[in-house]
């Protein structure tokens, strides 16, 4: 006497359909759950057995046996819960076996029998589609991010009473208020549900500030462009000055300027969203880019991604494809800030924890906003500045130098001098142009694995441009003025800049405004 069904076990973003058996021996009453399953995935027995009788079904007096297969791969979580349930009413009888074996169900049971949402339904999903069984069976609230998952056959169900209506046994029972098909009507005949058209999906504002102008930002002519040149090409920025200078404004209406998610990039980080459980289906995938900017109080865990099992994703995460924002930056304790740099450079990020270890993409734009000292006041003449010459050094050395040599573009915003009746461009002036310098580097880059100039190989970006460029930057190189990483950095805002004058390669002109960029306002002494 043996049930089958199936489900998915999530490692990351990475799901593995897993086949779930149960077995019902004639021996003394038990339950037995095995397969690697974790503390929460085994306390489905109670779960399942206090589900299966408040439907109204007859729990087998018999040991169950439930196997998880492979039983090789530990898995987490509870939504095995209704495909544990399912296979051991198969395997009892109570169910049709057939029907119950064709899908691939994902859901937590409440003690009631109804069936709650859980995180990760759309990955879960993806990989069972992937993995040729395209029918999945979700709680009701999770349909319509399910549906998100082209070829899946999603249908919603509100309990457990009502999944086993549909298997062919009418006299469970249903909750009340319980029980409906949410997608699923019937047809008159026979009562067999058959699906709805699926809604389509729109493009969705991600959770940055995408309603923000640029026009709002008065002034900070210099500072704006180092924002579009940071937008044009996806380098990582450093914006420096005082109180009240328009840092924030700045950071906060960067995704705005951004172009839209390519499809790959939308599904990946709608993906992370709905594993970290803060992704609202209604407005289908995230199309814009989002933006993540954590409290300076904020743990590593926190930032990076972390937990006691298998880690979730954390805000660089989530920010993947978009903006992490660190406010007063200065602030974020030194081990937050040396654990950004390996995501900075890779882009993902290895979490080990007790049960193995989980993979999560972290390909964002990282921008810092930092005072120029403790108080503030230390810009242009630093006549109000009431730091010491050490307090100012430590206050800004906790920004180390690894970290710094990361960030391509490093600017200075100065206070605001009059001009704040002057409106800027709007965003989408300043979007329009990012497009076309995107456009350009990916025409540039088309069928090599990259699409931005930040993430180009620097051997290769060297090769196609001129000696006669290269010359300042390699001058800084030796003065030391400049590391190696900084003159691979240096050259690639070099291309971005070409891209924005739409020129096919930068020259010394470029060159030369990329390592002021780079140096907030020093190399001009080093190109000389």
């Amino acid at each position: 006497m043996i049930g089958r069904t199936r489900s998915v076990a999530l490692t990351g973003l990475e799901g593995h359909v897993i086949d779930v058996e149960a077995h019902l021996a004639a021996s003394l009453p038990a339950f037995a759950i095995v397969g690697l399953p974790d503390a929460s995935l085994n306390e489905a027995r109670d779960r399942v057995r206090a589900a299966v009788s408040s439907t109204g079904l007859q729990w087998p007096n018999r040991r169950i046996t439930v196997n998880l297969s492979p039983a090789s791969l530990p898995k987490s979580g509870s939504a095995g819960d209704v495909a544990i349930a399912v296979a051991v009413l198969a395997a009892a009888g109570l169910v049709d076996a057939r029907k119950a074996a064709g899908a691939v169900h994902l859901g937590e049971l409440g003690l009631d029998g109804g069936v709650r949402p859980v995180r990760g339904i759309l990955p879960a999903v993806a990989a069972a589609v992937a993995a040729g069984s395209p029918r999945v069976v979700v709680p009701t609230v999770n349909l319509d991010e399910a549906r998100l998952v082209p070829g899946a056959e999603a249908v919603g169900v509100e309990s457990l009473g009502g999944l086993a209506r549909l298997y062919g046994n009418e006299k469970a029972r249903l909750p009340e208020g319980g029980g409906r098909w949410r997608g699923q009507e019937k047809n008159g005949k026979g009562g067999r549900a058959v699906p709805r058209d699926r809604p389509r999906s729109s493009p969705a504002a991600g959770p940055g500030p995408m309603d923000l102008d640029l026009r709002e930002v008065r002034g900070q002519d210099e500072a704006r462009w180092a924002l579009e040149v940071a937008a044009a090409g996806g380098h990582h920025l450093l914006m420096v000055g005082p109180p009240g200078s328009g840092k924030t404004m700045l950071a906060a209406r960067l995704p705005g300027i951004l172009p839209d998610l390519d499809p790959g990039e939308a599904l990946t980080a709608t993906s992370v969203h709905s594993i970290a459980g803060v992704f609202d289906p209604g407005g289908g995938l995230l199309r814009r880019p989002p933006y993540e900017a954590p409290h300076h109080s904020a743990s590593a865990s926190a930032i990076v991604g972390g937990g006691s099992h298998l880690a979730r994703p954390g805000a660089i995460s989530r920010a993947h494809g978009g903006v992490l924002f660190l406010d007063e930056a200065p602030e974020f304790s030194s081990q937050v800030l040396q654990t950004l740099r390996q995501p900075v450079e890779r882009g993902e990020v290895v979490l080990h924890r007790s049960a193995g270890a989980v993979r999560y993409p972290a390909r964002f734009q990282l921008v810092m906003a930092a005072n120029p000292c403790p108080c503030g006041h230390f810009a242009g003449t630093g006549e109000r500045c009431s730091c010491t010459p050490m307090a100012r050094r430590r206050y800004f050395g906790r920004l180390s130098g690894p970290l710094l040599d990361r960030v391509d573009i490093q600017v200075d915003v100065r206070p605001v001098r009059g001009g704040l009746d002057e409106p800027g461009e709007a965003t989408s002036e300043v979007r329009a142009r990012v497009e076309a310098a995107r456009n350009r580097a990916r025409s540039r880059y088309r069928g090599l694995g990259w699409g931005t100039n930040a993430h180009a190989p620097a051997t290769w970006l060297r090769e196609r441009t001129s000696r006669g460029a290269l010359t300042g930057l390699l001058r800084a190189l030796d003065r030391g003025t400049l590391s190696a990483r900084g003159v691979d950095r240096a050259l690639r805002v070099a291309w971005t800049l070409a891209d924005l004058a739409g020129r096919g390669a930068p020259g010394p002109d470029e060159v030369a405004q990329a390592m002021v960029l780079r140096m907030r306002g020093t190399a001009v002494g080093a190109v000389a």
